[in-house]
């Protein structure tokens, strides 16, 4: 939640279908960072 919320505290949009999308967009992009953070191991 701590990097979440780093991207702001609030959400723009007024209508929560809206709201909804907000947090989807915001979390696949967390997740995006995550996956390029993440070592690629190969088993030899």
């Amino acid at each position: 939640m701590h990097c979440v919320k780093l991207l702001g505290q609030r959400l723009m949009a007024r209508d929560f279908d809206r709201q909804v999308a907000e947090v989807q967009a915001r979390v696949a992009m967390l997740n995006g960072y995550t996956a390029l953070g993440i070592p690629v191991t190969m088993a030899a």
